[in-house]
């Protein structure tokens, strides 16, 4: 007869859901690589074939940097719940997972409202793994937050820390999109979302920092309810300290 605590077993398939994900994620970007790469290679032109610029367009998107970040921190999280048990998350641990999820939250919401219906030339994607990247994966780091066990309380300040990583990316990307040659157009720029290339959207840049300022709220949103969810389980850890 199994007399191990239905909650103890919960702790314990948890970590093997995450590295499943992990793992999932990983075959995805990996697939969609080897994807780009061979479009590379099949061009015709020298922008198109420029392998180096290639793979840092690809590394660029927000989509594939918030999938690696989320893969390496379910990875992390899994080992550490194998190793410690039932032992709360270090506060390092909670922050990098609140951090991921929302990021993930955001690329699926940015995803599937600005850019589910952009058309993309045939053969450049792969479609399982455009789905992992922008439903599968969101989805399932939105159900690691609500119930994944052991997750330590933040507090409001932590919106502060999961901020830093957009801001710095649209610095990057802003910086480097006029020092890059687009390797499908060779238009002497590349953006790596459509919203962001003033050259399409109406108004130029003012309409760019609108469509900027409208993420940014969202991505504030997503952060203060990742925040919120963490807090609103009295069993959660460390709830009296960070009111």
């Amino acid at each position: 007869m199994d007399t191990q605590p239905s909650h103890a077993r919960y702790s314990s398939v948890w970590p093997g859901l995450r590295l499943v994900t992990a793992v999932l994620i990983s075959a995805a970007i990996v697939a969609q690589l080897s994807r780009t790469i061979e479009t590379a290679a099949a061009s015709q032109t020298p922008h198109g074939s420029h392998l180096p610029t290639v793979v840092g367009n690809f590394f660029s998107y927000f989509t594939i940097q918030s999938n690696v970040a989320a893969a390496v921190a379910l990875v992390v999280g899994s080992l550490w719940a194998w190793r410690r048990g039932n032992t709360p998350e270090p506060r390092w641990l909670t922050v990098l997972l609140a951090c991921t999820s929302t990021y993930m939250i955001v690329t699926g919401l940015v995803y599937n409202l600005l850019l589910r219906g952009v058309v993309l030339p045939h053969g450049t994607t792969v479609p399982w793994s455009n789905e992992v990247l922008h439903v599968v994966g969101p989805l399932i780091m939105l159900a690691d937050l609500l119930w994944s066990p052991g997750r330590r309380v933040l507090p409001w300040r932590a919106i502060g820390v999961v901020l830093v990583f957009p801001i710095l990316w649209v610095l990057y990307t802003l910086a480097r999109a006029n020092l890059v040659t687009s390797p499908m157009s060779s238009a002497p720029w590349w953006y790596p979302y459509p919203f962001l290339d003033p050259h399409v959207v109406p108004s130029g840049y003012t309409g760019v920092a609108g469509y900027i300022t409208g993420i940014a709220v969202v991505i504030c949103a997503v952060a203060a309810f990742v925040v919120w969810v963490g807090r609103r389980e009295s069993p959660r850890v460390d709830r009296v300290r960070h009111r």
